[in-house]
């Protein structure tokens, strides 16, 4: 399954950048992440925690970045497999464009490939979980970057735009 979408993101290019590569950020944009340690170098270990349909199950893979292209490109790439629930798989080419001095479109290609009990839910169910959760990663990625809608600034609001902090650029 193959899919594809874009965001234009309110920070500079260069920290969302830096946000794809940090283990930290990377395990709370990761929706159902436990744990992603490692470096781009090296590549991550990740636990990951989610449920399809009727089958639940913990993942364990590794994800390894490729093809960087510093502030512009990466190429995601990550496999895991959750026991007898099956195994997933896929990858995803990220870009960045500067808009704006303060503004990022951020483009993804993503392809998945599930196998064992995952892929005997059809493809409906899983062409619909995986476009979720990508959604959800980018979704995570954004709200963490930009901090904050005025609506939200209130003291009950969860706290966002810790990446900006944890990254030290504004």
């Amino acid at each position: 399954m193959k899919m594809q979408d874009q965001r234009e993101i309110k920070a500079a290019r260069e920290v969302v950048f830096a946000a794809i590569l940090d283990p930290e950020v990377l395990k709370d944009c990761i929706p159902g992440a436990s744990e992603v340690t490692g470096s781009v170098s090296e590549g991550y270990n990740a636990v990951v925690t989610q449920k399809v349909g009727p089958v639940k199950a913990t993942f364990k893979g590794q994800v390894q970045m490729s093809d960087i292209v510093e502030n512009e490109a990466i190429t995601i790439t990550g496999e895991g497999k959750g026991g007898a629930a099956g195994f997933a798989k896929g990858g995803a080419v990220v870009t960045l464009e500067e808009i704006a001095p303060e503004l990022t479109r951020l483009s993804y290609d993503v392809e998945a490939k599930v196998g064992g009990k995952l892929a005997q839910l059809g493809s409906r169910i899983i062409d619909g979980f995986a476009k979720k959760m990508a959604d959800q990663f980018f979704s995570n990625l954004q709200d963490g970057l930009e901090g904050p809608s005025e609506e939200e600034a209130d003291e009950d609001a969860p706290k966002k735009g810790w990446f900006k902090r944890l990254t030290g650029k504004s």
